[in-house]
């Protein structure tokens, strides 16, 4: 695998998902390309040495008119890209541009599940999500789950059978790196200024809420249970680090609390959040759904107890009365006694946060997911080309007996007028064999029609080719009639139509690695190589058209040099080297870095 497509409807996530990845895979040598649906994060993206990045509008709401122009911008891309592996993300570009990739045929193609939103949804519209993600399953060869929870409940659904579908380790979509959250003296100090900064007292007890600002994460609940708990801790304050968002909104009446309470201080988006988790007693995340939160493995790293709920994904990042609890989804009082249970009870507070990062620290180490995700990538890719290349000879054989077969019944009648001329002109044996090397090298016995008599030397060698070729045995190679009986090699599998021309035995030994590739298809009655020069082309020439069609082989590719070749027959082009009857004889050719 050299060249890697991520693709992704926000490249915010790009952002997120690459965090050390991208350093990872750059070491392996792994060309990375990005396919945004905005280009926000462009710049940022492309300072960290990503090769390319693409951005094409994918609407996040479902919208016709709009998915299709995405769709077929989406495919035009990915043919220019030639991915070798494409990883999709959200469920947009999993649907869009999964669709693309299956179209440009990429061999190898991921989709990374990092949440259902359909699980919110009812009537319709769900029946519309639960199709696209059906889809975009569909299309996929390997579906990666952010945890074991997600992935239970995509089996549930009946989006994908569960041996297509792997979770990496413990799950997260990066994993975490701990000291990027943990406390240190200058953190700490930034949350005391922050503090101040925002008339937070430096006693008092700090919730917090990290993520976007909708319904789904769980807002309702959240400020209800803070208005809650200040019945019972008045001196209790709110942070959120996040903003509003145009689809599914927060209902106005809980806006307007975070607004007009003055214990309630809210943020907006924080690029960096290290030093604010500082300033929290405990992380709220009561959320509907999701696929695996980051913000409670950021909080665990920093120390500080979570509190979630039992929703998909969410009930992955805590364990319940060890590293937080998890309350159920939409349950405002068993919210309310959880906060009020560890604000009761700091020491219990203290140690789930202790136990959070150790758990962190253990269980979600980034190089582990980087690891899990090179080895999907490299291990799919191989397998998918695998596939690829059994169905490409499958189908290259099928189209050699087919047409084969049709050639010998239509040419009984030439086959058997040439063979009376051979007898009459040149005598017997009719046909010339010889051992050639095959595919891998294999050798097998190749059949010609005899163009040369066997005439000698006084000391009974063989005269030079140029001496024993007849001007009958020339006509027979300039209208290609001398290869006709190699259709038999081609019914009984030796050869095929197309592919390089089997050469000597003994030059196998002379080849270099490269040139040697030449073996890795079956050898042709015509190939590449014959169509564009034929034996007036140098045999280091001739080798390299050779290689560049065992790379790009395909049944057009065999169509177009079957035609080629009908053509180069009838103005009779390349039948020989110059100076010689035929080609030089191949000496070899050292290595350049011998």
């Amino acid at each position: 695998m050299k060249r890697f497509l991520y693709a992704t409807t926000a490249s915010v996530s790009a952002w997120a998902f690459f965090i050390g990845l991208d350093r990872f895979l750059f070491d392996k040598k792994i060309e990375v390309d990005i396919l945004s649906g905005d280009n926000e994060s462009e710049e940022k993206l492309l300072n960290r040495g990503f090769s390319r990045f693409s951005t094409i509008k994918m609407q996040r709401e479902i919208s016709l008119k709009s998915d299709i122009f995405s769709l077929w911008n989406n495919y035009l891309k990915i043919r220019e890209l030639k991915p070798d592996v494409s990883q999709v993300l959200t469920p947009k570009a999993g649907l869009i541009t999964g669709i693309a990739s299956f179209l440009a045929r990429t061999p190898a193609r991921v989709y990374t599940i990092a949440g259902l939103r359909l699980e919110t949804v009812t009537g319709f519209k769900r029946t519309i999500l639960w199709l696209s993600e059906w889809l975009a399953c569909l299309v996929a060869h390997k579906i990666v789950c952010v945890s074991h929870s997600l992935k239970k409940r995509v089996v549930e659904l009946s989006l994908a059978k569960e041996d297509k579908i792997i979770v990496l380790g413990s799950g997260s979509i990066n994993g975490i790196e701990i000291s990027r959250y943990e406390s240190t003296p200058a953190r700490v100090k930034a949350a005391r200024q922050i503090r101040e900064q925002f008339n937070i007292p430096l006693d008092a007890p700090v919730l917090g809420f990290v993520g976007r600002l909708t319904r789904d994460k769980g807002i309702r609940e959240l400020v209800d249970s803070f208005q809650n708990v200040l019945e019972k801790f008045p001196n209790t304050y709110l942070v959120i680090l996040g903003d509003y968002e145009v689809g599914d909104p927060v209902l106005e009446n809980n806006r307007n609390q975070i607004e007009s309470n003055p214990q309630i201080v809210k943020l907006g988006f924080v690029a960096d959040p290290s030093s604010y988790y500082q300033v929290l007693d405990m992380l709220i995340l009561p959320t509907y759904r999701e696929g695996f939160p980051n913000v409670p493995l950021e909080a665990a790293a920093a120390g500080k107890p979570v509190i979630t709920t039992n929703a998909t994904g969410a009930v992955d990042s805590v364990i319940d009365s060890v590293t937080g609890l998890i309350v159920p989804v939409g349950d405002i009082k068993a919210l309310t006694r959880a906060i009020c249970t560890l604000l009761e009870n700091p020491e219990m507070a203290i140690a789930m946060g202790q136990a959070g990062k150790n758990r962190a620290e253990k269980d979600f180490k980034p190089e582990e997911i980087w690891q899990g995700l090179h080895q999907l990538y490299t291990s799919l890719y191989t397998e998918r080309i695998g596939i690829q290349q059994q169905r490409a000879r499958w189908l290259k054989r099928c189209f050699d007996i087919i047409a084969v077969s049709g050639a010998l019944v239509l040419l009984a009648p030439v086959l058997v007028i040439v063979a009376w001329l051979v007898r009459q002109r040149l005598g017997t044996p009719i046909l010339f064999s010889q051992k050639r090397p095959g595919l891998n090298g294999k050798p097998f016995e190749m059949y010609k029609f005899r163009t040369m008599t066997d005439a000698r030397d006084g000391s009974g060698n063989l005269l030079p080719d140029a001496d024993r070729l007849t001007p009958f045995g020339k006509w027979l190679r300039a209208t290609s009639l001398d290869e006709l009986p190699g259709l038999w090699n081609v019914l009984r599998g030796d050869m095929s139509l197309v592919g390089p021309r089997p050469l000597l035995m003994e030059y196998l030994e002379r080849y270099t690695s490269e040139q040697a590739r030449r073996h890795e298809v079956k050898p042709g009655i015509t190939g590449w190589a014959q169509v564009n020069g034929r034996n007036s082309i140098s045999w280091e020439e001739k080798f390299k058209l050779d290689v560049w069609y065992v790379n790009n082989q395909t049944l057009i590719l065999d169509i177009q040099i079957l035609w080629k070749t009908v053509i180069k027959v009838i103005k009779r082009d390349g039948i020989s080297a110059i100076g010689d009857a035929t080609m030089p004889v191949f000496t070899g050719q050292i290595e350049p870095n011998q």
